[in-house]
């Protein structure tokens, strides 16, 4: 068994309540979000494999010192858990920076540890990594942080088309995303995916190799 997080947000308490509750599962998922409002991280006592929301310590990502047990997944790569093919798209869409190079995206020179910097553009994925996505195959799970379409919030579509694409042509067996925080399941592209809540509001245990999951609120 393996378990999925939605957005953490430094509320690394809940994090540690849920894997104390679980000391069976050896292994999490996360959907991004996980710095506080400062871009700090804490090391976790079971290892949680994480692709980036638009709310992170980007230096801290690009340089690979995270704390223990913090495993990122870099978008458009698949990671191998327990068997589980995970694959992963972090970030958020922006159309103006949507054809950008991934290492081009700009940023500040000497960035602020604050994990909101509106000025870090590292916080979104671009084409290349779409379509690196794309061309993955056998993905069992796909995190994602943006929502396919349709995702109602207010009345108003916050999904993202390129979600749809990479499911489309991926077909992961499940789809897991998050940045809404709210839960929510559907069938989208003929895959089931789920919107994640706040950690500390609930998150998933997920079966292998069935991958049939259950809520824990």
């Amino acid at each position: 068994m393996i378990g999925a997080l939605g957005d953490i947000h430094g509320d690394f308490a809940s994090v540690r309540r849920i894997m104390h509750q679980h000391p069976d599962v050896f292994h999490w998922l996360c959907v991004g979000d996980v710095a506080d409002a400062e871009g700090r991280y804490e090391p976790f006592d079971a290892p949680i494999y994480w692709i980036k929301g638009n709310n992170e310590n980007f230096d801290r990502i690009a340089s690979g010192d995270l704390p223990t047990n913090l495993r990122y997944i870099p978008n458009g790569t698949l990671q191998v858990i327990e068997g589980v093919r995970v694959a992963g798209l972090g970030g958020t869409y922006a159309p103006t920076m949507y054809d950008t190079a991934p290492a081009e995206l700009p940023h500040p020179k000497k960035s602020t540890a604050k994990a909101t910097e509106l000025a870090d553009r590292r916080r979104h994925f671009v084409r290349a990594e779409v379509e690196a996505c794309k061309q993955l195959k056998d993905v069992d799970v796909l995190l994602t942080h943006e929502a396919p379409r349709p995702f109602r919030v207010k009345g108003n579509d916050a999904g993202k088309t390129p979600i749809n694409e990479i499911l489309a042509a991926m077909k992961p067996r499940l789809h897991l995303f998050g940045h809404h925080h709210r839960l929510a399941e559907a069938e989208v592209q003929g895959v089931r995916s789920i919107c994640l809540d706040l950690v500390g509001s609930s998150y998933l245990l997920v079966e292998v190799p069935t991958l049939e999951y259950h809520i824990v609120s």
